[in-house]
């Protein structure tokens, strides 16, 4: 999970700013006079799921340790929450955070869950989402440090925090912060993340002494799957459906859904027994695994038997579209750009959007070089609507921290959440999905959801016609969104 190829990084927000009323700084307490803490808190009146809601959107500073035991950064949280509740101990909240890592929480607050996302393409600005679940469940948007606003303090290493168990630490502290500091302990309580914020769900869950949930909710989930057959087993099916949607098989009347389940019961039973024989499969048996690959995943039967039957991710980007001088993206693979010499793969991913237009000769983008990508709208919206007293750019993107990440405890994050929910039979897992998401593929997440040893009876799961954030587009999204608001006001059995 290291270099440009193991990149698990959500697409950022860019998005114009919206009417609201004048934001009620409050005069807020500090941990000391040297370290002030700041909280905002604005009213607004919104429609979600055909309902009238008043509600107020608080925006806070969350100090959390640093290695030394005292305050290091400040982890800034966005919360939504529904005004005109009788009693806020008995309605759920959601805490929800995306992944990269480097990425802040702004593809899911703008783009999914919160109560404005950003208008259709070409409109600019943001609009009301009629779809939020905000008239059901609260919702609690969280920027892990080196994203959005939230930072190291002055003095302190924030690369210390550029691992998963700090990572995840410092997300549990904030957790735990706003739960005291709005008197919620007692609520039901749900987890969001997306991406390799999967990751960081399945840590914080996985710690039950500290704080228990009553459900975590994983999109696009990030997890390794190793071998020498699983990880072209498990990409397969997804390479079908962007083989389906471009053009590059015959679909004889089936739909994206059927295509996917075709090419994942081949890949479950014949391709993933023709892998595991090895140089011992018969030509005659290997000619015809690659036929049938062919027709599944739209390349030439030759280029198949070339690699051996084992199909790379770039090997399919970069040669799906290469008679039309193309590649596809990978966080979406309906996305295309001009296919250049040198391409990574995913840096230099075009569903991603970041990494510079290359020239002959210039060295290829690298985290480091990228840096940073500043959101100014976004930083607006919660500066002057949300009024968060701030100077700082919001950071949406952070390429920096994702060069520095440590990523030694991952492997282990799902198995220490299946453990978790083996011990809690009333603690549900929500998992979704995207057809068109080459990155976190959908049966690599099944695959590792079953190998772990998640309860079939506690998990819910939903794909998507989607990409990496499953929610992209208006069916998507009021999918997404009804799936949500069903699994977190469902009561546990």
């Amino acid at each position: 999970m290291r270099g440009a190829a193991a990149l698990i990084l959500a697409a950022f927000v860019l998005a114009g700013p919206v009417l609201a009323q004048a934001p009620a700084t409050e005069a807020a307490p500090s941990v000391s006079a040297a370290i002030p803490v700041r909280r905002a808190i604005t009213r607004h009146v919104g429609r979600f799921n055909g309902q009238a809601v008043t509600y107020s959107a608080t925006v806070a500073d969350n100090l959390v340790p640093g290695p030394d035991g005292r305050p290091g950064a400040s982890v800034v949280t966005i919360a939504y929450t529904r005004d005109d509740v009788a009693d806020p101990t008995r309605r759920p909240v959601i805490f929800a955070f995306n992944g990269g890592p480097g990425a802040s929480s702004s593809p899911l607050h703008l783009s999914a869950l919160g109560p404005v996302r950003k208008a259709p393409s070409g409109q600019g600005g943001l609009v009301e989402n009629p779809y939020s679940p905000l008239d059901a469940a609260d919702i609690v948007f969280i920027d892990p440090v080196g994203t959005g606003f939230s930072r190291a303090l002055p003095g302190v290493d924030d690369k210390y925090w550029y691992s998963g168990e700090t990572d995840a630490r410092a997300v549990q502290t904030a957790i735990l912060n706003w739960l005291k500091t709005n008197g919620r302990e007692a609520s039901p309580r749900y987890l969001m993340g997306e991406s390799y914020g999967t990751i960081r769900a399945a840590l914080i869950a996985a710690d039950t002494r500290t704080l228990t949930f009553d459900g975590v909710l994983l999109v696009a989930l990030a997890a390794p799957v190793a071998g020498l057959e699983m990880p072209y087993v498990v990409s397969l099916p997804t390479m079908a459906a962007g083989a389906w949607r471009h053009g590059r098989i015959d679909a004889a009347g089936r739909t994206v859904d059927q295509v996917y389940q075709e090419a994942l019961a081949f890949a479950r039973t014949d391709y993933v027994a023709a892998l595991i024989q090895g140089a011992s499969l018969p030509e005659a048996d290997r000619r015809s695994i690659a036929e049938r690959m062919s027709a599944l995943i739209g390349l030439p039967v030759e280029l198949i038997l070339r690699e051996n039957l084992r199909i790379s991710s770039n090997a399919w980007m970069f040669n799906l579209l290469k008679d039309q001088g193309l590649r596809t993206g990978m966080l979406d693979v309906r996305v295309t750009a001009p296919l250049e010499p040198g391409a990574l793969g995913a840096l230099d991913d075009p569903s991603l959007g970041v990494a510079p237009k290359s020239k002959a000769g210039e060295p290829a983008p690298t985290p480091a070089s990228i840096g940073p990508i500043v959101n100014t709208v976004l930083g607006d919206y919660i500066r002057h609507d949300l009024g968060f007293a701030t100077t700082d750019p919001y950071y949406s993107l952070n390429f920096l921290v994702n060069a520095a990440w440590s990523h030694g405890d991952s492997p282990q994050a799902m198995e220490g959440l299946a453990r978790a929910m083996q011990a809690r039979p009333a603690m549900k897992l929500f998992w979704a999905a995207g057809y068109f998401d080459l990155t976190t593929p959908a049966y690599a997440g099944r695959y590792v959801l079953d190998q772990v040893g998640v309860p079939a009876d506690q998990l819910t799961v939903a794909y998507f016609a989607g990409p990496h954030g499953v929610y992209d587009g208006e069916d998507n999204l009021r999918r997404f969104d009804d799936a949500v608001r069903t699994f977190a006001v469902t009561p546990s059995p």
